[in-house]
């Protein structure tokens, strides 16, 4: 049976481990989002988010954002390669509704799995 829980093996917890994805990442982005990724070691993906104060002033519309990121990585989850995700905001999204971010961030889930495919073939 396929578990769809954000469990604490899924999340990258520790600066060290955000700044390994920082450290040479392959990109991926859509007006609102731009994701950072890198193989892990790991059997599945991480998912490390990064919503600037300056980019979305109120800690309600970062908190509405971070909630529909995680829920949109839970479910897709089992679609992605083992690769370690630092995801941020490009601007202002606050006034974006749910299902935009849920439909941008779909679109970047399949991207992020074809372009790990082609990584790994071009190795």
């Amino acid at each position: 049976m396929v578990s769809y829980t954000f469990s604490r093996e899924l999340r990258l917890l520790t600066p060290r481990e955000f700044d390994n994805v920082f450290q040479n990442p392959f990109r991926v982005s859509s007006p609102l989002f731009t994701i950072l990724c890198k193989p892990n070691q790991s059997v599945h993906p991480r998912l490390g988010l990064t919503i600037a104060k300056k980019r979305v002033k109120l800690a309600v519309n970062r908190n509405r954002i971070k909630r529909c990121s995680r829920d949109s990585f839970r479910l897709h989850q089992h679609e992605l390669p083992p690769v370690d995700l630092v995801l941020m905001v490009k601007g202002d999204i606050s006034n974006t509704p749910n299902e935009e971010l849920h439909k941008q961030l779909d679109k970047l889930w399949g991207k992020i799995a074809r372009q790990y495919k082609t990584l790994v073939q071009d190795c």
